[in-house]
Order: C-alpha cells, then sequence, then structure tokens
C-alpha cells in the first residue's frame, strides 16, 4: 500500500515560472518532483495546496505525493533537501493518512503582501516587496479592507477569463500592519481564492491610499461584479502564501 507524504515548503519564487509544472519551464513542482524521484526512484507526481504564480513567494505551502518507497521522513526530509537549489527547501515531512489532498482538504488558506512605501526605491526589497513612491493613506486602506470581511462575491477581483464555477469566497481574518521600515504589510485569510484575488484586492487599496475616493468605494466595487470596477493588479513579488489551515 501507499504511504501518503505531506510537505511542508517554503520558497523564493523570483527565478519560477511559478508553482505548477510547464513543460521543461523552471518551477517549483517540477524541481521538487524530480528531487523526490530521485530519492525514492519513482515517477511522483506532487500536489501543492494551492497554485502561486510566477514570482510568488511562499513560507508555507503544502504539497502531498504517493509512494511505495520505505525510506523513514527524516531520510527523505534531508536527501530531497540536499538536491533542491538554495531558494526551495522543505521545512517538515510527515506521513499522513491515504485521503489527506493538500488542496481540497483545506479549510483555509493565508496571503500576505508587503508594499515598500517610500519616496526612494530599496535593493534589498525589490524581489520580495511592491515599491510605491506615492504616500498613502494608511487609516483609509485598512478601513476598506475590513470592508471585505465575510462572504462577498469576488468577481470584481477575479482575473479575467477566470474558469471558476463561483466567485463568493468568504474573508475570515484581515490584518494591516506598518512598520518602521516603511513597509505595509496586508493579510488576509479565507476559505479559498480567485486567480489573483489578492492582488487585486492590494492594487486597489492601493489606489485608494493614493486617490481621493473614500474606503467604503470597496463596497461598490464588490456590488458591481465586474473586474473594471476595482483596481491595477498588484505585482507579483509582494506576495507570500503564509499558511494553510486543515
Amino acid at each position: 500500500m501507499k504511504r501518503n507524504i505531506k510537505l511542508v515548503l517554503e520558497y523564493d519564487g523570483t527565478a519560477y515560472r511559478g508553482w505548477q509544472r510547464q513543460g521543461q519551464q523552471p518551477t517549483i513542482q517540477k524541481i521538487l518532483e524530480e528531487a523526490i524521484g530521485r530519492i525514492t526512484q519513482e515517477s511522483i507526481t506532487l500536489y501543492g495546496s494551492g497554485r502561486t504564480d510566477a514570482g510568488v513567494h511562499a513560507r508555507h505551502q503544502v504539497a502531498n505525493f504517493k509512494t511505495e518507497s520505505g525510506i523513514p521522513a527524516g531520510n527523505l526530509l534531508r536527501g530531497i533537501n540536499s538536491l533542491l537549489p538554495e531558494d526551495i527547501a522543505i521545512k517538515e515531512i510527515q506521513e499522513v493518512e491515504g485521503d489527506f489532498h493538500s488542496r481540497y482538504s483545506a479549510k483555509s488558506k493565508s496571503y500576505l503582501y508587503r508594499i515598500f512605501n517610500s519616496p526612494i526605491r530599496s535593493p534589498l526589497e525589490r524581489h520580495s516587496a511592491w515599491f510605491v513612491r506615492a504616500p498613502l493613506e494608511f487609516d483609509k486602506m485598512a478601513r476598506a479592507l475590513s470592508l471585505l470581511h465575510g462572504s462577498h462575491d469576488f468577481t470584481s477581483f477575479c482575473a479575467a477569463g477566470s474558469d471558476v464555477k463561483s466567485c463568493v469566497r468568504t474573508v475570515l481574518r484581515t490584518e494591516m500592519l506598518l512598520d518602521s521600515g516603511r513597509v505595509i504589510s496586508i493579510s488576509i485569510e479565507a476559505d479559498g481564492f480567485l486567480r489573483h484575488m489578492v492582488r487585486n484586492i492590494v492594487g486597489t487599496l492601493v489606489e485608494l491610499g493614493a486617490g481621493e475616493e473614500a474606503p467604503e468605494i470597496i463596497q461598490d466595487i464588490l456590488e458591481a461584479r465586474d473586474r473594471g470596477r476595482a483596481g491595477i493588479t498588484a505585482p507579483p513579488q509582494g506576495l507570500f502564501l503564509q499558511e494553510v489551515r486543515y
């Protein structure tokens, strides 16, 4: 009987075309499947909790695979990590029940988006935050973010061309912080996310923070169910998959 192995991963997505395997393009899934396959001597299919886009990072991505290998979890962890590049690492490995699926068993996910808000760019933040030169009104952005709590139709924040059956999602928690280094951190936890949903929300918040509209306009944007009513799509480098809950 095959074992079901759960992984918790961390990666810097700067050099990759995202999570999902795309032919010979460099992707997180491709790199991991090849490394796991070398250790187990099997053809591996790795299932991720979600597909991060090109340039997006993860502090807590979860994945699982099935194997007939009897290699203990600790040895798998050390062996696979020894074959991975420096920008990808497995933090935890454990054997789980056969019906566990990293995507379908998840109850909620959390994403973090970082904005470096300063008149002068930071070379050290270029791969991990969106540089926004215009001054942003923090309190206005935080108020607009709080209005996303609860169940809504997020069509206005879904990438065009998405083929999902429903755009209704429930936002369970939001948080917005400003540190002394001029970094605004926006956290959103929900029972699921649409393609580019977080990046479209962040782009809208930045336009609100730099403009004249009241934060309550976010309610009109939601009700419009029209991607054209929301703001721009924030760039990928500021986005991190922060946590997956089961």
